[in-house]
C-alpha cells in the first residue's frame, strides 16, 4: 500500500491554491496563516522566507533557484528580497477567468525573483501523524542533482508558467498536486539511515512496515496487537514497543485513527449509506460506528457529511 499518498488523501479538504509572484527588488511580502499547509517554489531569482515575531525558534533561510519551502502547519511568514526590507500585508493575486494561478506583481525597479506561492488545503485539525512529525519548516534545495524528481517537477511547474501552450490550465494543477507528493517523499528520502526516528523509519522498517501496509490495506479486518505483531514477526510486547516509538501511537491507537479517518473520507467524497461506511471501517452497526466516529470527530457521520459538503 502507498501510505504516504494515503495519509495525504485523509487529509485533503480541496483543490491547491497558488499565485505566481513577481518581485522587483526592494520587495517584502507579509503572508498571514492558511488553513492547511503552505508552499513556495523559487522559479527565478533568489529571496528570503522570514519568520514572524512569534516564531523565533526559527531562522531566516536564504532561497535560491529551484528551492522549494513546504510549512506544514500554514503559519504566517514573509517573503522579501532581504530580511531587513520592510514587508507589507499580502495583496490578492490577480486571476483570469478560468485560470487555476494567480498573478502578482510588487515592488521597485531591482533585480528580479519569481516565484509560485500557495497552500494546500488539508484537514489540520485530525493531521495524520506522518504530517505531524514533519518539521515546521521543510527545505529542499533542488540544485548540483539533490532530489532530482522533485527538480524535474519544478521545471516542468516552471516551464509550464512561463511559457502557457494548450492544456497548460490542466497540468499546472496537476504538477502542483503532485509537488506535495514529491516533497515529502524527498523529505522521508533525505533522513539518514542511521539514526532515522519516526515516520522516516516506520515506513521502512521490515516490522512496523508491514503491519501498517495491512491495516491500510483492510481497515475493516478484526486486527488485534498479536495478529499484526505475527505479521511483523515480534512478540506481542516487542511489537507493541517498537511501533509506538516509530509511529508515536500504540498499534490499536492508530488503527481506530486510520479506520475514523477512512470513514471521513468515504463521508466526504461518496453516497455511501453509513451502514456500508460502518462496514467498511470494522464496524458492525451504524450504532457503534457513529459513538466511535462523534468520539474522534466530535459530531455524528451525517452532521459531519453535511457540513463537509457545505464547506
Amino acid at each position: 500500500m502507498d501510505i504516504l499518498t494515503e495519509a495525504l488523501a485523509s487529509m485533503r479538504t480541496g483543490s491547491p491554491s497558488s499565485v505566481r509572484t513577481e518581485g522587483c527588488a526592494p520587495w517584502g511580502l507579509r503572508l498571514p496563516p492558511v488553513a492547511g499547509a503552505g508552499f513556495h517554489v523559487v522559479l527565478y531569482g533568489s529571496c528570503w522566507l522570514v519568520p514572524l515575531e512569534d516564531a523565533s525558534h526559527l531562522q531566516p533561510i536564504a532561497l535560491s533557484p529551484g528551492d522549494v519551502v513546504f510549512l506544514r502547519d500554514g503559519r504566517g511568514h514573509i517573503l522579501a528580497d532581504h530580511p531587513s526590507t520592510p514587508a507589507h500585508e499580502e495583496e490578492a493575486g490577480q486571476f483570469r477567468p478560468g485560470s487555476p494561478i494567480g498573478t502578482l506583481s510588487l515592488g521597485g525597479d531591482g533585480p528580479r525573483t519569481s516565484l509560485l506561492c500557495g497552500n494546500y488545503r488539508l484537514d489540520q485539525r485530525r493531521p495524520h501523524p506522518l504530517v505531524r512529525q514533519l518539521p515546521e519548516v521543510v527545505h529542499l534545495p533542488t540544485r548540483h542533482g539533490r532530489h532530482p524528481e522533485l527538480s524535474a517537477a519544478v521545471q516542468l511547474l516552471g516551464a509550464e508558467l512561463e511559457n502557457p501552450r494548450i492544456g497548460s490550465d490542466g497540468i499546472v494543477p496537476a504538477l502542483i498536486d503532485s509537488l506535495l507528493l514529491y516533497i515529502l517523499r524527498a523529505w522521508l528520502e533525505a533522513q539518514p539511515r542511521a539514526d532515522a526516528a519516526g515516520w522516516a523509519a516506520a515506513l521502512g522498517d521490515p516490522a512496523v512496515a508491514p503491519a501498517l501496509a495491512a491495516v491500510h490495506a483492510d481497515p475493516s479486518a478484526r486486527w488485534t496487537v498479536d495478529s499484526l505483531a505475527d505479521r511483523a514477526g515480534l512478540s506481542r510486547a516487542a511489537f507493541a514497543r517498537r511501533f509506538a516509538t516509530l509511529v508515536g501511537e500504540p498499534p490499536m491507537a492508530y488503527l481506530t485513527r486510520w479506520r475514523m479517518s477512512t470513514a471521513a473520507t468515504l463521508l466526504r467524497e461518496s453516497d455511501a449509506p453509513l451502514s456500508a461506511v460502518a462496514a467498511r471501517t470494522g464496524y458492525g452497526s451504524e450504532f457503534a460506528f457513529a459513538k466511535a466516529f462523534r468520539r474522534e470527530y466530535g459530531l455524528a457521520p451525517g452532521a459531519y457529511r453535511r457540513q463537509a459538503r457545505a464547506a
